[in-house]
């Protein structure tokens, strides 16, 4: 439940953190329209331990919104509207965010919905035909106002009513920033967010790790993909291990897993956490086990350097064994590979039904 539920607010704004869902918003806040901003969070985006900050800068009150489970099982049924340049459905995911947004409307008794896209900004999701689809698709026709660009597209019901001053928002498009920077100054925005919110889908580095998610487990959760954003990925088949690369990383691995899942630790040197998950319900070999401990051995210097064998404990559930390896032995290690981008496999992967 949201700290403002029980408040009344008139609009409900999509903010991402970018400098356009700010500027939408305050541009609408302006008019002394009550505006909660939804800051929408899965996997791939959204920064949630920075919402307070946020609000104080931004003078923005704004609740947090997961649709991780929603997004996920969007992206593993083949994207509707297809995919950008790497795994990002752009134009499906802000569908789902708006229709979220519209079923949050009567939470709040609030009328209408602000976004921050601009007419002609990015070539998928905001050319007009694209803004069309994703108003019809979504339900919110005549109840989005896209404040930035507001007077270059037909008006909305907030504004033909007068709830709206439509001639006090934006005639912004294209791909410029400098009408955007002007706002930011007027409205004294410092420092300048980034233009977006910071997808993980429109990166390679960051998409390539999701690629074997949809190859070898049946059904990905959003667990799955949160751990794939973890420490450093090796997949040996459909057997699946991430290695900590710092304390964080071990602490967040060990929030993480499961009971079915292994981990990987040295007994008598400092090193890395390992993570094997179970995919799909198979318990792994001891072949299996035996090289994934001999890998997570690899990531410890002193470990390499003692030149004998090491132990690592091996944990599942409430059970741990120990392992004999010897780190210095590539032999184990190289059964692991890391994922790599493969532009025609993840058309293919993520447009499966």
């Amino acid at each position: 439940m949201s700290k403002y539920s029980r408040i009344k607010f008139d609009a409900l704004a999509l903010l991402s953190g970018g400098l356009d869902s700010i500027l939408a918003a305050r541009l609408v806040q302006k008019q002394g329209i009550r505006v909660l901003g939804l800051h929408f969070v899965s996997p791939f985006f959204g920064k949630p331990h920075r919402l307070a900050q946020w609000e104080e800068r931004y003078n923005i009150p704004i609740t947090p919104v997961d649709v991780s489970e929603e997004f996920v099982n969007m992206l593993c049924r083949g994207p509707r509207h297809g995919l950008g340049k790497t795994l990002n459905p752009c134009v499906d995911c802000k569908i789902l965010m708006l229709s979220r947004a519209r079923e949050m409307l009567g939470v709040f008794l609030a009328g209408f919905i602000i976004s921050g896209e601009v007419l002609g900004q990015r070539p998928m999701s905001q050319r007009l035909d694209a803004l069309n689809i994703i108003k019809r698709d979504s339900g919110v026709k005549n109840i989005l106002v896209r404040a930035l660009s507001a007077r270059r597209l037909p008006p909305t019901d907030p504004e033909i009513k007068g709830i709206i001053d439509r001639e006090k928002l934006g005639s912004i498009s294209g791909r410029g920033r400098k009408e955007q920077l002007e706002l930011a100054e007027k409205f004294n925005i410092r420092p300048i967010p980034t233009p977006g919110g910071g997808c993980l889908l429109t990166e390679k580095e960051a998409a390539k790790r999701y690629l074997p998610l949809f190859k070898h487990i049946q059904k990905p959760r959003p667990g799955d993909f949160y751990l794939a954003n973890t420490g450093r990925q090796f997949w040996n088949y459909d057997h699946w291990l991430c290695v900590g690369r710092n304390k964080d990383d071990n602490l967040r691995l060990n929030e993480l897993a499961g009971d079915e899942d292994y981990l990987f630790s040295l007994t008598d040197f400092p090193g890395p956490l390992g993570l094997g998950r179970t995919v799909n319900g198979k318990k792994w070999s001891p072949e299996a086990i035996r090289s994934a401990a001999a890998l997570v051995s690899r990531f410890s210097p002193r470990a390499r350097q003692s030149g004998r064998q090491v132990k690592v404990l091996v944990k599942q559930g409430g059970t741990g064994r120990e392992v004999l390896t010897r780190p210095q032995d590539p032999e184990e290690a190289t059964l692991w590979t890391e994922p790599i981008w493969d532009r025609d496999e993840a058309k293919f992967i993520a447009t499966q039904d």
